[in-house]
């Protein structure tokens, strides 16, 4: 893996016909573009400490309403509640048995958590912090997505290959869809009323109505292995999904559901992150790799690529762009970096 250098992106424009997409998959070649160091898209503004040991974060939710990102501490059971307005951690929850997903959902005041080691989601009351109710047995509940129309929690059972679907007004566990493969992550296309999952094994994106709570379509992403992350772009109808099976990072335009551009990643892609205003995408790997890319005419292009150690978790804040990567351990303590999009004040 290389460090502190721009590393070429592989880019490749499928056909129509999926065999000659699968063959072209294994053919692509690097697209010429222009170079750029890696502190020539974010610069460092500020570290601040975080609670508890120096072990492994995950997912992220940013509550832009109030100001608020809700960061699950994973390895620590604890979900960290943060004030990027103060830059001061609010609260420190605790009992989280490996918290992985995490959701703010100021619309109805609560912030669902899976706890993982506990095969449930937790529900969180944003106004007193405290646990309202719990739902499950889910097998390894991961992301999480809602739907709004019919107020229903889908959740990423990761090892049993099912989108969980939790009701938001009972808290009780609604029914498991059946996805025929480990499920990856799990959002949400307002503008479809849509589910959307990421399939391991099949390399598939599944759609799901979220009223019937049924699989409606299936989508072949072609020369992605074991796609997980997922961001949307919903001004512009594309979803960005990474491989984690082969470090790739899928364009789909959702318009005609079809894979436009593949392009290279870090080792391992995990979490990924859109700022809509910039039109920047921001993808986290396991290897400790950030890639950020610019959106442009219905693709990508990559400004940056670089090694922060532990950068595996994302989030950014739409109003002020600021980017949010929690770092498990940086001599001996856990702490969340604050960095900013070079060129803005």
């Amino acid at each position: 893996m290389k460090t502190n250098q721009t590393i070429s992106a592989q880019r490749c424009y499928l056909p129509v016909f999926p065999l000659l997409a699968v063959l072209c998959a294994g053919l692509c070649t690097p697209a010429p573009r222009a170079t750029a160091q890696s502190n020539a898209a974010l610069r460092e503004v500020t570290d601040i400490p975080m609670p508890g040991p120096a072990v492994r974060f995950d997912y992220q939710s940013f509550d832009a309403r109030h100001g608020v990102l809700y960061i699950a501490h994973m390895n620590a059971n604890h979900l960290v509640v943060f004030d990027v307005h103060t830059r001061k951690v609010i609260a420190n929850l605790d009992g989280f048995a490996r918290a992985h997903g995490v959701i703010a959902l100021p619309q109805i005041g609560r912030v669902f958590v899976s706890a993982t080691g506990d095969h449930q989601v937790a529900v969180v009351s944003m106004s007193t912090l405290k646990v309202l109710a719990t739902a499950g047995p889910i097998d390894y509940p991961d992301g999480l997505a809602y739907a709004p129309s019919v107020h229903r929690v889908f959740v990423s059972d990761e090892h049993g290959g099912v989108d969980a679907v939790v009701d938001a007004d009972t808290n009780k566990l609604l029914a498991s869809i059946q996805l025929g493969g480990g499920a990856g992550n799990t959002v949400y296309d307002p503008e479809s009323d849509r589910i959307l999952v990421a399939v391991h094994g099949l390399n598939q994106l599944a759609v799901i109505d979220p009223a019937s709570m049924r699989i409606t379509n299936r989508y072949f992403l072609p020369g992605i292995e074991n796609p997980h992350g997922i961001a949307l772009d919903l001004a512009d109808r594309l979803a960005f999904i990474a491989g984690e099976g082969n470090h790739l990072l899928a364009v789909f335009d959702l318009r005609t559901m079809k894979l436009v551009a593949i392009h290279q990643v870090g080792e391992d892609p995990d979490v990924l992150a859109f700022d809509p205003g910039l039109k920047r995408l921001y993808v986290s790997a396991e290897s400790g790799t950030v890639t950020v890319f610019q959106e442009s005419k219905g693709d990508v292009i990559e400004l940056a690529q670089f090694a922060m150690p532990h950068a595996h978790t994302v989030a950014v804040d739409p109003a002020t762009h600021m980017v949010y990567f929690p770092l498990e351990n940086i001599d001996g303590h856990p702490l969340l970096r604050i960095m900013q999009p070079t060129g803005l004040r």
